[in-house]
This record gives C-alpha cells, sequence and structure tokens, in this order.
C-alpha cells in the first residue's frame, strides 16, 4: 500500500487543502499534485500544507505546451516549465509531467523538434533539481491540444533523442492500456518508467477522457501491473480518475474503492 497515490484529477471538485485531509484520513500514503489547485489555493500555504500532512508527491502536474497549442509562446513555456521544476524540487515530488502541446499546425517532424529542444533546455535546470521530466503520451481519440505523442514508441523515440537519465515517461494505463501490444510494450520500457498513471475504461476514448472505476472497465490491470512490477519498477501507482462516469461518484468512496482494488492488485502482480 505504501506505493499508493491519488492524483488530484481524480477529486476534481475538491480543494487542495480538502485533498490533503481526505488522502491522509484514508490511510492514502501519496499525492499527485495539481499544479491549478496548488496555484488557486495558495503556493507557499500549501507547501507548508504538504509538508505537515507528511504525505509523498507522486508526480507534479504539469508543464509542456511547447508547440503553442494552447496560446502561449514557446520561450512562455519554457520559463513556466522551469518554474514547475522548481517546485517539484520544493515538494520532493518523484517527477514532473511534460506535455509536448499538440501539433498546432507544425508538421509531425517541427514539433517533435520543438519538444526536443524544450527537453534539452530544461535538462540542466532539472539535474540541478535533481527533478525527473516524465514525458506522457495520450490517446488519439483524446489527444487534443495536450500532445502529439500517442503511443509508447513515439515516447521511446524521443527519450532516444534526448538521451538523459532525466527524461523518463509516464505509463498511464488509460492511453496505454488499449493496444494489443500493451504487455510487450511494458517490457521496451524496463527501467525508463518515472510513474504509473493507473486509469480503467469501458471503451477507447473519442474525444473526451471518460474513465470508470478500477476494475469496472475492460483494460487488463492486473496484467499491466504484473508485466510493469516484472521490470523491477519501484515507483508509486497515481490514481487518476475522471470523467462523466467518476464525477457521479461520491469521491470518499472512489478513495475507497480504489485503495481496495489497488491492496488487491500488487500483492497478484507480484
Amino acid at each position: 500500500m505504501a506505493r499508493l497515490s491519488i492524483n488530484e484529477m481524480t477529486t476534481y471538485r475538491w480543494s487542495f487543502e480538502k485533498d490533503l485531509a481526505q488522502y491522509q484520513a484514508a490511510g492514502i500514503p501519496a499525492i499527485g499534485v495539481w499544479r491549478q489547485k496548488l496555484t488557486d489555493f495558495d503556493e507557499q500555504h500549501g507547501l507548508q500544507l504538504l509538508k505537515q500532512s507528511g504525505l509523498g508527491v507522486s508526480n507534479l502536474l504539469w508543464a509542456g505546451g511547447f508547440t503553442g497549442s494552447d496560446g502561449r509562446t514557446y520561450s512562455d513555456s519554457l520559463k513556466d516549465a522551469g518554474d514547475a521544476i522548481r517546485l517539484a524540487h520544493a515538494m520532493h515530488a518523484g517527477c514532473l509531467v511534460v506535455y509536448s502541446g499538440g501539433r498546432n499546425g507544425h508538421t509531425q517532424n517541427h514539433a517533435r523538434r520543438l519538444f526536443v529542444s524544450a527537453l534539452r533546455s530544461l535538462l540542466p535546470l532539472a539535474a540541478e533539481f535533481e527533478v525527473t521530466l516524465a514525458v506522457e503520451a495520450m490517446h488519439a481519440g483524446c489527444a487534443g491540444e495536450c500532445t502529439f505523442l500517442n503511443t509508447v514508441d513515439d515516447c521511446l523515440s524521443l527519450l532516444d533523442a534526448v538521451e538523459s537519465p532525466h527524461v523518463k515517461l509516464v505509463f498511464d494505463t488509460y492511453h496505454l492500456g488499449h493496444d494489443p501490444r500493451v504487455l510487450d510494450q511494458v517490457r521496451q520500457v524496463a527501467g525508463r518508467i518515472a510513474v504509473v498513471h493507473l486509469g480503467d475504461s469501458l471503451a477507447p476514448p473519442q474525444r473526451d477522457q471518460n474513465r470508470v472505476r478500477l476494475g469496472e472497465g475492460i483494460l487488463p490491470l492486473r496484467e499491466i501491473v504484473a508485466a510493469i512490477e516484472d521490470t523491477g519498477y519501484e515507483g508509486y501507482y497515481d490514481v487518476e480518475l475522471l470523467g462523466e462516469a467518476i464525477e457521479a461518484c461520491g469521491y470518499e468512496e472512489l478513495i475507497a474503492s480504489s485503495k481496495l482494488f489497488f491492496s488487491e492488485l500488487l500483492p497478484v502482480a507480484r
């Protein structure tokens, strides 16, 4: 249970302060921090409360948008990512999740060059503060303006281009678990996973993410986690659930059901 984390996206409507209190009360050992919630609350005060809570930080979400798809300039996105690296260091986060940004009218190759350039620019700061940059791919059905990376192969190609121990990947079961080759792909990324996001689904995403409670979807979570464990992964499993079906659930019950499923999941995987 020590490797279980709940992502603040899962409890979307709660405040940062309430997330800390409720996760702690539920016996959850770690939190996936969403920058927007922390900023809305108060960054410095939030960091103090986080330290007092005793919760570990599995990952900090997010930095990126280097292709300009969110309306920011390349330099603005780089500056923001630098701020996020410093914040990740301050909260001792396991990693900082990074999205490339959508293609935004660029060719695929140019979008990729922009992202590789951004990562290389950020590496000295990431190394100085000992922060791992975790690149995330998203299913093509819902990637939208977040990223042009859709597969494990896309991420591996990028990691090979950057060649740094400070750049790894996020393995999100919701985005990557629909691929019939997923178990083989887990073996391909051995040693290169910064954090695992746990999500389940009734169908591949189409535009919007609509996750369901762990174990209630079609994804082979037990097999995926077993394969990840076989690679020697020792990091956090961060429960990231969002969408219409999730918002219909009570958050306290959602946390409890996730905790129960995880308690049964990891011993089986091992």
